[in-house]
């Protein structure tokens, strides 16, 4: 699989995946984020190789390298419960943002570099019907998805329940709750439940979610992308347990 752009390189080469080699665009102005990828890789004595612009874009999946590329093993995806045994063992309580039938990589990797930033613990994702980790995903995230743990499971009813069984409180978001996400206790180990980009949370995944919340929307819309929906109430968690 490639990891193409600047950042996203930088955080692969930080990570603890496995970078190949690296396709630098022959001649390229060295700035300080190129620096940073040849140093990286050279500690980690990963081959650079000084590439053309046009096998550089036909090695690119997302026409959108800014001159570099990282080649790596395709995604690899961690087991439910490791995930979350993993999130039950740090100081904080468990945050975890489960997708339900999120098609598009884009939102994808802005989910996952939210739960990035909110200090959160993983993503569930179904198999079927929903973007994976791929080089459009990564590029997204800004490099997130390298360091986010990513659980893809068969069913994703049956996830919701070995995550209540875990002690997790699931909370989906959906337009038509009687509660907004601002009353919604989220101090707890929590996991937000997030719709699709259409037609958002699936009658199986909604009644199997310990509660509901909205998003007030205040103007002409319905609804807000998922992406931003799932920024507001991890956001929303991290509010809570600060003031705690």
């Amino acid at each position: 699989m490639t990891v193409e752009g600047r950042r996203p390189v930088i955080e692969a080469l930080r990570s603890e995946v496995t970078v190949q080699r690296i396709l630098l665009l022959e001649e390229l102005e060295r700035g300080p984020q190129i620096e940073e990828i040849i140093r990286l890789a050279r500690a980690a004595e990963i081959p650079i190789e000084p590439t053309r612009k046009k096998d550089l874009d036909r090695a690119s999946a997302t026409r959108k390298h800014q001159g570099v590329i990282a080649l790596t093993p395709d995604p690899k995806y961690v087991p439910l419960d490791k995930l979350l045994i993993d999130a039950g063992e740090g100081p904080a309580a468990p945050l975890i943002a489960v997708l339900d039938g999120i098609e598009d990589p884009q939102n994808l990797g802005a989910i996952a570099r939210t739960v990035d930033g909110a200090g959160g613990h993983g993503l569930v994702i179904p198999e079927r019907r929903a973007a994976g980790i791929t080089p459009g995903a990564i590029r997204a995230s800004a490099g997130a998805l390298e360091h986010v743990p990513v659980a893809r499971v068969v069913n994703l009813g049956r996830a919701i329940e070995e995550i209540k069984a875990a002690g997790v409180w699931t909370v989906g978001l959906d337009s038509d709750a009687d509660q907004d996400h601002t009353q919604i206790d989220l101090t707890g180990p929590t996991a937000i439940v997030i719709g699709s980009e259409g037609s958002g949370l699936s009658r199986l995944v909604r009644e199997k979610c310990d509660l509901l919340a909205s998003i007030p929307l205040l103007g002409k819309l319905e609804s807000l992308n998922a992406s931003v929906s799932a920024a507001i109430a991890l956001y929303e968690a991290v509010r809570q347990r600060r003031i705690t």
